[in-house]
């Protein structure tokens, strides 16, 4: 089901919605949470995902709180990565909950939904932690999805 090429996931997720969940979880905390979609590769999963995690620069915010989203349609695959500034906080059972949402979704062919709730529930947790600083907390990574 889940079975597809980047170009179909692309047309099947709004980057939108997902840009609007973003910004909307990053009123309420000073994280930073990201979306890849990766193309087909042979290799770890995981390993991409930390690979994608040092591209888009996410071990560079000031807390070290950023989520990274990754995921590889073409392999039915995607990873949640924390920094370890959110991790030492949340602990594993709070990534296997959230990698859960995400992945009833998407087995239910909701593709946007799944990274939505993800990403809702992502906020939520770094909010506790890491609350919105008001006027001086600077957006440090964009909000788009990233087709890389």
């Amino acid at each position: 089901m889940f079975t597809m090429h980047r170009r179909k996931f692309k047309r099947l997720v709004d980057a939108s919605t997902i840009k609007k969940a973003i910004q909307a979880a990053e009123k309420e905390t000073s994280g930073e949470i990201r979306v890849s979609v990766s193309t087909f590769f042979w290799g770890n999963v995981r390993r991409a995902a930390e690979k994608a995690f040092s591209r888009l620069g996410m071990a560079h915010t000031k807390d070290r709180n950023g989520i990274l989203f990754f995921v590889v349609p073409s392999r039915r695959r995607f990873v949640v990565l924390g920094d370890e500034g959110i991790h030492a906080h949340v602990g594993q059972e709070f990534w296997n909950e959230v990698a859960e949402a995400v992945g009833k979704r998407f087995r239910d062919g909701d593709f946007t939904g799944g990274l939505v709730s993800g990403i809702e529930e992502a906020g939520r947790r770094l909010s506790e932690h890491f609350p919105y600083e008001g006027a001086s907390d600077i957006n440090e990574l964009p909000d788009d999805v990233d087709f890389g």
